[in-house]
C-alpha cells in the first residue's frame, strides 16, 4: 500500500501532516521529494506528524521522518510525532530518533603528534618482541616434546615440506648460483689477467661461494619461496579460525604447524647450499675454460687446493642457522595475522623482509666469529 498525505492547520498552531499507509523502502525516496515540495508552500513555524493511520514503518520510513525533522531544524521550527503505535515507538527508540539533530557534525580527526607516534611504535615493537621471544620458547618446548615422543611428529608433512623447500627449490638455486659463479669469475678475470693469475679465479669463486655467498643466496631464495609460503599458509589458517579449531581439538598448533616446517628447512638448507656451491664452481669453470684458457683439471685442482673441509662445513653451519631463522620469522608472522586478506599479504611481505634482514645480521656475526677464530 502506498502512502497518502493530508496537510492541515494544527488547532494549536503550526502545520499538521497526516500520513496514511506504509512508509518503507518502496516509497521512501518519493515521499521525501513530494513532502519537501508540498511543505515549501506553507509557512512552517512548527510541524506535527500524525502517524495514527500508518500501518507499517521501517528504517527507510524513519529516514523520511528524519528528513522532515532536519528541514524544520533548518527553518528554526518545531517538530513532533503524535499517535504512533507501540511498534513504531520501539523502532524509533532503537534508532535513537529523538537524539537526531538537524545537522550531523563530523569532527576532523586530528593526526597524532610525533611523540605519540614514536611512543605507539615503541610499545608496538616491545609487544612484538615479547611475542617473538614467547614463540621461540614454544618452539623449543615443542622440539623437546618431539624428541621425547618421536611418533608425535607429522612425518608425512615433514617429507612434503622437504620436497617443497628442497626439491622444488633446487632449479632456481642451481640457476642463480651458476650465474653468480659465472659473473664472479668473469669480473675477477678482468683484473687477474693483467697479472697472469688466471688460475686464481677458481680460488676466488670457490672460497667466496662456500664461505659467504652460497649460504646467503640459498637462504634468500628459500626465504622468498618457502618463508613467504609458510607465513601465508599459517596466516590464512589464522583468519579462517583453523588455528583456533586445532587448539580446541587438543592439538598444539606449534607442534602441528611449525615443527614439520622447521625440521624440513633445517635439513634441506645445507643440502641446497652444497648444490649452490657446486653450481657456482661449475659457472666459474665455464668462464675459466672458455675465456681464460684454463683446463678443467687445472681449475678443479686449484679449487680443491684452496678449499678446506672447514670452509664447506662453515657454510653448512651458517645455512642451518639461516634455516632456523627463516622458519621462526615466517611462522611468527603467520601467527600474528589479524583481520582479513590484506593482513595475510602484509605478514607475507614482513616475513620475507625480516628473514633477509636477520640473515644479513647473523652472517655479519659469523664473519666476526670467523675473524677471531682461535
Amino acid at each position: 500500500m502506498t502512502s497518502q498525505y493530508e496537510i492541515s492547520e494544527n488547532p494549536d498552531g503550526g502545520t499538521l501532516l497526516h500520513i496514511y499507509g506504509n512508509m518503507d523502502a518502496t516509497n521512501a525516496g518519493s515521499m521525501i521529494e513530494e513532502l519537501t515540495a508540498l511543505l515549501k508552500d506553507y509557512s512552517l513555524s512548527s510541524l506535527t506528524v500524525d502517524l495514527a493511520k500508518v500501518e507499517y514503518l521501517d528504517d527507510f520510513g524513519t529516514l523520511v521522518l528524519a528528513e522532515l525533522k532536519k528541514m524544520m531544524a533548518n527553518e528554526n521550527g518545531g517538530f513532533r510525532i503524535i499517535n504512533s503505535n507501540r511498534k513504531i515507538e520501539e523502532l524509533l527508540s532503537i534508532l535513537h530518533f529523538d537524539s537526531l539533530s538537524g545537522e550531523i557534525l563530523i569532527e576532523k580527526k586530528r593526526s597524532p603528534g610525533v611523540f605519540i607516534r614514536v611512543g605507539e611504535a615503541t610499545l608496538q615493537h616491545i609487544s612484538d618482541l615479547k611475542y617473538a621471544i614467547s614463540f621461540i620458547g614454544s618452539m623449543i618446548l615443542s622440539l623437546i616434546h618431539i624428541c621425547r615422543h618421536p611418533r608425535s611428529l607429522r612425518a608425512d608433512d615433514t617429507i612434503l615440506y622437504m620436497q617443497k623447500v628442497g626439491v622444488d627449490g633446487l632449479p632456481i638455486v642451481a640457476l642463480i648460483s651458476f650465474l653468480m659463479g659465472l659473473i664472479m669469475a668473469f669480473m675477477s678475470s678482468v683484473q687477474l689477467q693483467q697479472f697472469g693469475a688466471n688460475v686464481y679465479v677458481a680460488s676466488l669463486v670457490g672460497l667466496a661461494m662456500t664461505r659467504e655467498l652460497g649460504p646467503i643466496i640459498t637462504a634468500i631464495i628459500v626465504a622468498g619461496r618457502s618463508g613467504s609460503a609458510f607465513a601465508a599458509e599459517i596466516g590464512t589458517m589464522k583468519i579462517s579460525e583453523e588455528v583456533d579449531a586445532l587448539f580446541t581439538m587438543g592439538f598444539n598448533p606449534v607442534n602441528f604447524l611449525v615443527i614439520p616446517k622447521l625440521l624440513a628447512t633445517v635439513i634441506m638448507m645445507p643440502i641446497l647450499t652444497l648444490f649452490s656451491d657446486l653450481f657456482a664452481i661449475v659457472g666459474g669453470l665455464f668462464v675459466g675454460i672458455s675465456m681464460l684458457d684454463l683446463t678443467a683439471n687445472a681449475y678443479i685442482a686449484q679449487t680443491f687446493k684452496t678449499l678446506s673441509l672447514f670452509d664447506v662445513l662453515w657454510g653448512i653451519l651458517k645455512s642451518g642457522v639461516f634455516g632456523v631463522l627463516i622458519t621462526w620469522v615466517s611462522c611468527l608472522r603467520g601467527f600474528q595475522v589479524r583481520g582479513g586478506a590484506a593482513s595475510v599479504g602484509q605478514a607475507t611481505t614482513s616475513a620475507v623482509v625480516s628473514s633477509i634482514f636477520l640473515i644479513v645480521v647473523s652472517d655479519s656475526v659469523f664473519s666476526v666469529i670467523l675473524r677471531y677464530w682461535g
